[in-house]
């Protein structure tokens, strides 16, 4: 490609980006905002997504999964069938036709995939079958930011499995699992696979992929002495409790604590370190009310309470919930007198807090040396809160440490959660009709362009890995007005197009530091430059991820030129 004639707008500052990637792809002219959260991929960017494209599609056929083509806009009663209709979210797209019918643009598909299957298959005998596409979802976020990392607007592959039995969904898990780690790996990315919760897809078993990245909206909790990896919210807290016996601990007494709601307050109010206190929140769990207890120190997490109890909704109670519950603003609840019963969880940490403070149900007012068991009963422990740096690793006993992460990639056992709502069976051997067994997969395509720049980069510009960059070599002419210059680097373009080399020609008239600021900013991974030695047939050879250079006739560049792509990569 000619980059006299090229569509590639670079800038010099960008004003509406934080993201380093929003930033540089929105300089290097590889798109361009068109609302908050969509986006036009130029050239390009269209070229990188290409690049990522058929790196997926090639590791996802090898699985022996079939690609096909769903629509973005879907009949509201295939989603009202599974239910997600009224319970997904705001996020979720709704529109009407002149008809007055409801549609939304898919955010994903599995109620369309399954639709489709169960009209389709109805014998054991066409399992397993693992169906992909990649194509354009819709999500309306709140707050759409950080460029590709969080849009309306965005590219995906998503993969749907179904099977007979549970063995077979193991076994393409684990296929698919692989099939990630090879994408992700031949996309030159720093990744780790992670334990983490289905959310809104539904499903037991999900591994998150996520490319390390301080620009990484996810905490992921990883020990320092094996390869356990956990999004942190569903990372296991190993307790490691002591029994505290018989304690003696005086009898529980009120005190005052004017004005004092959060533990911090209280804790300073009384002199009392936090760990010694019991905080008491009013979650709703499916319409019911549940108070659940976790050490002062502590925090309660969500997603382990909703899984507790396998609920479809779970949310912290408002302040008009707690009221007319407690009959007290949150701050001064507490486990003790509750005016109305509710059903009583605590953390695993909980059953051994000795001396405890907790709220007393009435406002500016706390209880003191309370025990658990003795002044309280609990209907179930288990672990509900939020692992912390340097808790015990759940699998080998190592510290668990913090880092950021992008999510790249989501594999899900669905199970029967979607054919059972949507009553999508085949005939078993024995002729029986059975649910299908269900697996989904998918992978953020165009929130890939911009995690690869997060781990690519420099302060000059991108530095695109070999099998995704848009054009293998960037090929300048330092003056087009020099004959010498111009016929060398034209018949170097032309001699790398026929070897079938992917080639950037900077043919501007534009001043040197210019083109070698942009080629900077566009980060293929080769430059050759010809320049002032052009009278003598020498070139410039030029890594832009190391800086390494050399000199070379330019008789030899075809020759040359795989060892330095190859070393381009690191190889």
């Amino acid at each position: 490609m000619r980059q006299k004639t090229a569509l590639i707008p670079t800038l010099r500052t960008v004003s509406e980006a934080e993201m380093v990637s929003h930033q540089l792809l929105l300089r290097a002219g590889y798109m361009r905002q068109v609302a908050a959260g969509v986006y036009n991929f130029l050239p390009l960017g269209q070229r990188v997504l290409q690049k990522i494209i058929e790196i997926v599609r090639e590791e996802m056929n090898r699985t022996g999964a079939q690609e096909l083509l769903m629509p973005a806009l879907n009949p509201a009663e295939l989603w009202q069938e599974s239910g997600r209709y009224d319970t997904y979210g705001p996020e979720l797209v709704k529109l009407q036709d002149r008809h007055g019918r409801d549609f939304i643009l898919g955010p994903t598909h599995e109620e369309t995939i399954t639709a489709l299957v169960r009209g389709e298959i109805n014998t054991y005998k066409k399992l397993p079958m693992t169906l992909y596409q990649i194509q354009t979802k819709f999500r309306d976020e709140k707050r759409p930011r950080s460029g590709l990392l969080r849009g309306r607007e965005f590219i995906m592959k998503d993969a749907y499995s179904f099977h007979a039995d549970r063995e077979c969904l193991d076994q393409t898990y684990e296929d698919i699992y692989q099939a990630y780690v090879n994408i992700f790996t031949r996309l030159g990315l720093n990744f780790r696979a992670v334990e983490a919760d289905a959310g809104a897809i539904g499903g037991k078993g999900t591994h998150e992929f996520m490319v390390l990245s301080d620009a990484g909206e996810d905490t992921i909790a990883i020990c320092e002495a094996c390869d356990y990896a956990a999004n942190i919210e569903m990372a296991e807290v190993v307790f490691q409790g002591q029994d505290n016996g018989q304690a003696s601990v005086p009898a529980m007494e009120k005190v005052s604590t004017p004005g004092k709601r959060t533990i911090e307050e209280v804790s300073t109010f009384l002199g009392l370190p936090t760990h010694q206190f019991i905080k008491s929140l009013l979650f709703i769990v499916d319409e019911e009310p549940v108070l659940v207890l976790v050490c002062g120190d502590h925090e309660v997490n969500e997603v382990k309470v909703k899984n507790l109890f396998d609920a479809t909704v779970c949310e912290l109670a408002d302040e008009e919930t707690v009221r007319r519950i407690a009959g007290v603003p949150a701050g001064f609840v507490g486990p003790i007198g509750l005016k109305e019963q509710v059903k009583v969880i605590a953390d695993q940490a909980v059953q051994v807090v000795i001396d405890a403070v907790v709220g007393a149900n009435e406002v500016d007012a706390h209880l003191v040396h309370v025990q658990p068991g003795r002044d309280f009963q609990v209907d179930q422990y288990a672990d509900l809160r939020i692992i912390q740096e340097g808790d015990v690793c759940p699998r080998c006993g190592g510290a668990i440490q913090f880092q950021r992460g992008i999510e790249v990639g989501h594999v899900f056992k669905l199970g029967t959660k979607y054919s059972q709502a949507m009553n999508a069976n085949f005939l078993d051997a024995s002729g029986k009709e059975q649910p299908f067994i269900m697996g989904c997969y998918g992978i953020g395509i165009s929130r890939l362009v911009a995690a690869i720049i997060e781990q690519h980069h420099d302060e000059n510009g991108i530095i695109w890995p070999v099998n995704v960059a848009p054009f293998a070599v960037h090929l300048i002419a330092v003056n087009m007005k020099n004959e010498d210059q111009a016929k060398i680097a034209e018949g170097l373009y032309e001699e790398l197009k026929r070897a079938g080399m992917e080639v950037l020609f900077d043919d501007r008239l534009e001043r040197a530091g210019v083109k070698f600021k942009d080629a900077d900013l566009l980060g293929i991974p080769v430059r050759i430059t010809v320049g002032a030695k052009a009278s003598e047939g020498i070139v410039e050879i030029k890594l832009r991820r190391s800086g390494e250079s050399a000199e070379l006739a330019h008789e030899d560049v075809l020759k040359e030129l795989p060892n330095w792509l190859k070393k381009a990569d690191g190889q």
